[in-house]
């Protein structure tokens, strides 16, 4: 749908588990962060380090190369290594970025046949494998159902009883699940592989591995943990309509085509649809990017048709004839053959930003045309009625001679006025810079189109012509001619108050600017939406998904919704990590004769009354974009930076109780970095030594018992599966079991934890979120019946009159008004420089820099029609009406050169008087 807008970025994922948020921060994040930050080309580095996670986002410069820039940061990871705790390798994520998600796909059981537990299994094992086969699909990341393990739940008491340790029961299944060769034997004149297999294929063979001997009696697994299939432990889920599912995100490679690609991708799911069990339910339209994409390109293309039909009518109405049209037509399918074929050359692909280069030339593609066969039609006419009429050829000759230079020039001052769009970077760049390179190609196009291509026509079509006997104009050009004669009689009689007039009507105009609003981009309708719904920290995935899940139902309440799909925490793969109290819903809407800012507002009316809550509304384009620019998926992000996480997040409550008092700001929220309940097993080290007991030792096996560790894998065909270890749920699920947790010792013996260690209750930070080395916490918000640019601005206001931040603590404002407002300081800047170009082209042209000037004085006059316009299409000022504003001047400048050169030639060459 739009350009190419992934910027180049390298993501570092690190499993730290048993790590809490701050130790990730300092032992894991932090040295990576540091290291990063010394690469060349790197412009922000990003870090999140969560219970168990660390995640830096590197950011390079947008002209570096992907590839290049990971070979960077993977030699940097390498020296990482060394600072960072024994046993974590960071890895990179692969090549994608948050704009490459361009489906999302729920699978789920209409009946329950099938357990969430085969339902994850399937898409694990059955479609995800198929899907990565595909050409550009980049990733694709499950969550909900459930991963399935090999799980040994140990029993404490009946490890008591058979006299077996924790450490017996790993070191036996590490030993007893492997094959191995015994090389080759010869026999017979033939060779034989000799292969020892140990490996076992089943619960009930992992149930007989031996643990240990005693009394001449084997103790198996089975006998002192219960061995079943199971879930691994979640740190995220999902659903849709409703109901448990498992979401699927596809991701696709840089360049590659959407639309090809969801194509491709459907084709496949259908196929594996019919080996699937009867009751699964695949849904591949819980977000398409492809919909939105197919819309918005529909919609420039009938804009395109439409544009070219009015023009065709237009020109008919004015000339009058055919053959005319016909020429001057012909100018817009060769403009936009030749516009093609130079982006396919460039590698830029057709999408809404270069389509729309093209709306905004269609009206200029044919200006060209017209006056080229405008003025070669009206010589032939002249010549037709000479006494001595000269040759056809000749006469169209010097006609497209005598325009020729006019026309030069001002196709060279349009494609001028868009030259600033090329140094726009960032996002907006992006953006843009295709629109004004489809723009510029396509005028440059028809103007080679109307020196070449148009004499030609006119020297078969036009000479032998009836309509050349008649020297009438169109009705349509007699009647303008009429009443511009009459206009232009009456301001020239009084030419001091026409142009106080226009003066006094001019200063009036742009004073109305103060009421316009800004924004970066217009409202667009995507046809799907994303909600965000936030519980307190700490709050449980159980707790997650009932709020989810009830969220869901009250969305789906509302008439336009078709679908709902929700995912609840982190999936194992995705490298943008949440907590299980984030919840984000994807919506499916139907077309509606409602506005898109009344569902919005009907479902957050909906959701209102789910309780201690916070809820986010948009749409999952626009909040890609958003986070793009700021790292936050909203369109205001305020980014507090300081060191101390206290201050941050008692500041950060002050600056959103600051903001929610601004009028048209909504889903204003805090980055949730807050404290959540944490267990602390503080070991105590003199106790620890008086059982023989090593404080690693101590860790190792509290680490195994409560949070589970794979010793080895299971095979089921090509499929493998993790075999763990850990005390059964009893054992483990609230705080009184976590008291009797045992502790084998070296004289065989099992002691409590609590033993050796002080056992607390102390809260601690959820996550921290480090940005270019600082902490940083972000108050976001989105805004809702007033312009971007009125709310910042009064959000900025407020904050400085009510919040005072302590010494080394700043703010920056970020998000779609911060690209809107660079955006416009640069083109505003630039723009003035290609006015002087303008200006000094015009005086060359012209040859009076007087009557340069002329031409000059009608640009901001051109407008105050624009601004009037502007008022009545709902008054707020984006990078689109930007475009279009800068479109006007170089419209203007070429009418005015046209029209000025057109009076010296009837004066200088023809002896016309000005009257």
């Amino acid at each position: 749908v739009f350009p190419d807008l992934n910027k180049p970025t390298v993501t570092i994922l690190t499993e730290a588990e048993g790590l809490a948020p701050e130790e990730v921060e300092t032992q894991v994040s932090f040295p990576i962060e540091t290291l990063m930050n010394g690469l060349p080309g790197v412009t922000r580095v990003r870090s999140q380090s969560g219970v168990g996670l660390s995640i830096v986002y590197v950011e390079f410069d947008w002209d570096t190369d992907i590839y290049r820039n990971r070979q960077l940061v993977t030699e940097k990871i390498a020296q990482a290594q060394e600072q960072l705790p024994a046993g974590l390798a960071p890895f990179t994520a692969p090549i994608s970025s948050i704009m490459g998600e361009i489906m999302l796909i729920a699978i789920r059981s209409k009946d329950g046949t099938t357990s969430p537990l085969d339902v994850r299994t399937i898409a694990d094992w059955t479609i995800r494998p198929r899907l990565l086969t595909i050409p550009g699909v980049s990733q694709v990341i499950n969550i909900g159902g459930g991963v399935k393990q090999y799980q040994v739940l140990l029993s404490p008491e009946k490890l008591r009883q058979f006299g077996v340790t924790l450490e017996n029961v790993t070191t036996a299944l590490e030993k007893s699940n492997t094959n191995s060769t015994g090389g080759f034997v010869e026999s017979n004149s033939q060779e034989f592989l000799v292969r020892n297999l140990g490996r076992f294929y089943s619960i009930d063979e992992l149930k007989s591995t031996v643990v240990a001997y005693r009394n001449n009696t084997s103790i198996r697994v089975g006998d002192v943990a219960a061995v079943e299939f199971g879930a691994r432990i979640k740190r995220g889920d999902a659903g849709t309509m409703g109901t448990p599912a498992v979401i699927m995100s596809v991701q696709k490679q840089p360049g590659a085509s959407t639309l090809e690609l969801t194509e491709t991708v459907d084709q496949a799911v259908r196929e594996l649809q019919v080996s699937l069990p009867g009751d699964i339910e695949i849904n591949t339209n819980l977000f398409r990017q492809s919909n939105f994409i197919e819309a918005s390109i529909s919609n420039v293309v009938e804009a395109l048709r439409d544009g070219a039909i009015l023009v065709a009518i237009v020109l008919f109405l004015f000339l009058l004839n055919f053959r005319t049209t016909f020429i001057t037509l012909t100018a817009i399918p060769l403009s936009f053959v030749v516009t093609f074929l130079v982006l396919w050359a460039l590698g830029i692909s057709i999408n809404t930003m270069t389509l729309g280069g093209l709306a905004v030339a269609i009206g200029e593609l044919v200006d060209d045309a017209i006056v080229d066969v405008e003025n070669i039609f009206r010589r032939l006419r002249e010549n037709r009625h000479l006494e001595n009429p000269r040759p056809s050829l000749r006469v169209i000759y010097e006609a497209s001679l005598e325009v020729r230079t006019s026309i030069v020039y001002a196709t060279v001052i349009v494609a001028l006025v868009f030259i600033p769009l090329f140094a726009l970077t960032g996002v907006e760049g992006r953006l843009l810079a295709p629109l004004g390179l489809a723009y510029i190609t396509a005028l440059i196009a028809s103007l080679v189109v109307s020196l070449t291509v148009t004499p030609v026509l006119a020297s078969y079509l036009l000479p032998k012509m009836k309509a050349m006997r008649d020297e009438k104009d169109s009705f349509v050009v007699r009647f303008l001619k009429k009443w511009d004669e009459k206009l232009l009689h009456q301001t020239l009689r009084h030419p001091t108050k026409v142009m106080i007039g226009a003066g006094v009507l001019f200063v009036l105009t742009f004073a109305t600017l103060w009421f316009v609003g800004t924004s970066f981009l217009p409202d667009f309708n995507e046809g799907t939406l994303t909600i965000n719904v936030l519980a307190q920290p700490g709050t449980s995935l159980t707790e997650s998904n009932r709020i989810g899940q009830i969220a869901e139902k009250l969305v789906l309440q509302v008439p336009e919704v078709i679908s709902t799909g929700r995912r609840t925490g982190r999936a194992e793969l995705d490298e943008h990590a949440e907590g299980v109290h984030y919840g984000e819903i994807d919506v499916d809407l139907k077309e509606s004769d409602r506005s898109r800012d009344e569902i919005l507002a009907n479902i957050r009316e909906k959701l209102a009354i789910i309780p201690g809550v916070n809820i986010s509304v948009g749409q999952p384009i626009s909040h890609r974009l958003d986070h793009l620019q700021s790292g936050v998926r909203a369109q205001i992000a305020v980014k507090l930076f300081g060191d101390d996480l206290a201050t941050l997040r008692s500041k950060a409550e002050e600056i959103r109780n600051a903001m929610q008092t601004v009028e048209g700001s909504t889903d204003v929220q805090i980055e949730r970095q807050v404290l959540i309940p944490q267990v602390r097993f503080n070991i105590d080290r003199a106790k620890a030594a008086q059982y023989g007991l090593q404080v690693g030792e101590v860790a190792e096996t509290l680490e195994t018992a409560l949070n589970g560790r794979t010793v080895s894998e299971a095979f089921e065909g090509q499929r493998r599966y993790d075999v763990v270890v850990r005390f059964d749920d009893a054992s483990r699920s609230n705080l009184d079991a976590l008291q009797k947790v045992t502790i084998d010792t070296p004289q065989g013996a099992q002691i409590p934890a609590s033993a050796i260690a002080a056992i607390e209750e102390i809260p601690g930070p959820n996550q921290v979120l480090r940005e270019n080395a600082k902490r940083r916490i972000v108050i976001s918000a989105n805004t809702a019946g007033r312009d971007l640019g009125s709310v910042v601005g009064d959000i900025e206001e407020r904050v400085a009159a009510q919040v005072t931040l302590p010494q080394g603590y700043f703010l920056e404002y970020g998000g779609q008004f911060q690209a809107q407002q660079q955006a416009t300081r640069t083109l505003s800047l630039l723009s003035l420089f290609s006015l002087a170009a303008i200006f000094f082209l015009l005086i060359k042209a012209l040859g009076d820099w007087r009557v340069a000037l002329q031409v000059m004085i009608n640009i901001p006059l051109a407008l105050i029609g624009a601004i009037w316009a502007l008022h009545l299409s709902g008054g707020v000022f984006s990078i689109a009406t930007l475009v279009g504003f800068i479109s006007l001047v170089g419209i203007t400048s070429r009418n005015g050169i046209m029209m000025i050169s057109h009076y010296l030639h009837l004066m200088r060459e023809e002896g016309e008087e000005f009257s």
